[in-house]
């Protein structure tokens, strides 16, 4: 019996958090066994393209990518994916679905929404996610005559499909090979915080990861000690060229000077790291908990992942990363929502929508309390690192995707060849005889 055709548009071959996302996923649709998977590889904006080459244990997906010939016409597959923001989604396939790690903020876009309702069924991240999507609704005007001629709102259904981590990769205790950064010589303190993630658009203290306000916090809390820690930041705008990182390093350079007195250290790992290097980061004997003051998650992989390491996590208690963090695990901060600033508002982080502004108090105080009494938080961190991996590791993200597609897509009605029935043959030029009943005779 041939296996449905199932296609994914994703960014697969490339160095970003939704091409990681895209490889999980499709990786565990051809796991499943039940389907014909063929893949259509994306651009993901600026992020660098060729992840697949640059790592060899991923080369099976080659035989699965997918090239469309010119001009050529193809039939609908029985089944289209697209891995993206849903602005993008398109209705390809007798049956479409949508998966995106959503808005990390309080409102998506109109037009977010609509794509949504192009497809037969939504995947998001988190709960975050799902939620963000379902109450976002705006009134539908009419171009011409500005007179409101309808709604918009999500229409079609919408599920939790987690991001899982690869328990093959991210655990603890690993053996230690020297990153290849050097990190081993440089760091010359023995306790550090990590944080990890993009330095994205936006004034001091309203980038959505919220790094220049890291530093500066980290900063005004250690300044002047007789014995500092260090923050470690794993970084990047978008690319790894020499002058992305020239770029950070003057930012970091400038928000020191702000500070009155003697900085502890500020290190700045840049560059592309395979994920076996990043858990040997994660690992590292220096690295002693990881800090984040995100202002809004989708998902939050690298503070999933950092939770096998069963060190303290420290980060804002909202959004998407809260699905897997616990209060009484992790450390979540408080802290109100607000407007998202105009420096860091683009195309889908529109006018309106808020996200979290950490309590810094209560930041300095975290940061005193774990580099002073860090044995304390390991109990916690031990549970958080076991609850994660009972609750969000790849297979069992790959079993909740095995049940909604087995809940949700039905198979395609196939093409049935017509049988009819073989005639006699007749000879001469005779008609059949057709007898008809007899018809009793009705007086009126």
């Amino acid at each position: 019996m041939n296996k449905p055709e199932f296609i994914i548009s994703c960014p697969i071959d490339t160095y970003s958090g939704y091409g990681s996302r895209s490889r999980d996923v499709v990786k565990a649709i051809i796991e499943l066994d039940k389907y014909d998977v063929k893949i259509l590889a994306q651009r993901w904006g600026s992020t660098p393209w060729g992840f697949i080459k640059e790592h060899p244990e991923w080369d099976f997906l080659n035989k699965h990518l997918f090239q469309p010939e010119p001009n050529k016409q193809y039939q609908k597959p029985d089944i289209w994916m697209q891995i993206t923001i849903p602005s993008e989604f398109q209705s390809q396939g007798h049956y479409n679905i949508g998966i995106t790690a959503g808005i990390e903020s309080t409102l998506a876009p109109a037009d977010w929404v609509e794509g949504c309702n192009r497809m037969d069924l939504i995947l998001g991240s988190s709960k975050h996610t799902v939620d963000i999507l379902k109450n976002s609704k705006f009134q539908k005007q009419d171009k011409q005559t500005n007179q409101i001629v309808g709604n918009i709102e999500l229409t079609k259904p919408i599920e939790i499909l987690f991001e899982g981590f690869n328990q093959d990769i991210y655990k603890k205790n690993v053996p230690f090979k020297a990153i290849k950064t050097g990190m081993k010589l440089k760091v010359k303190e023995e306790f550090c915080y990590l944080f990890v993630g993009h330095w994205i658009q936006g004034d001091f203290g309203h980038d959505r990861k919220n790094i220049g306000l890291l530093i500066k916090s980290f900063c005004e809390t250690f300044k002047n000690k007789p014995k500092q820690p260090a923050l470690i930041l794993k970084t990047a705008h978008a690319g790894s060229s020499y002058m992305d990182r020239d770029l950070i390093l003057k930012k970091i350079k400038e928000i020191k000077k702000t500070v009155r007195g003697k900085c502890p250290s500020v290190y700045l790992l840049h560059g592309d790291f395979t994920d076996s290097e990043v858990n040997e980061l994660y690992n590292h004997p220096k690295v002693k908990a990881m800090v984040s003051l995100t202002k809004g998650e989708g998902f939050g992989r690298p503070l999933l992942e950092f939770t096998q390491t069963q060190k303290p996590i420290i980060t804002t208690g909202w959004s998407g990363h809260i699905d897997f963090l616990k209060p009484d695990m992790s450390i979540l901060l408080p802290g109100t929502l607000n407007e998202v600033h105009p420096s860091a508002r683009n195309k889908w982080l529109i006018e309106g929508s808020k996200w979290f502004d950490v309590d810094v108090m209560q930041l300095g105080r975290v940061l005193k309390d774990t580099y002073k009494k860090y044995k304390g938080f390991i109990p916690n961190a031990k549970r958080q690192a076991h609850y994660c991996k009972e609750n969000f590791s790849y297979n069992k993200m790959k079993d909740l995707l095995g049940e909604i597609l087995d809940k949700n897509v039905k198979k395609s009605p196939k093409q049935v060849p017509l049988k009819l029935p073989k005639l006699k043959k007749i000879g001469g030029n005779e008609l059949p005889r057709l007898e008809l009943p007899k018809l009793k005779k009705i007086e009126v």
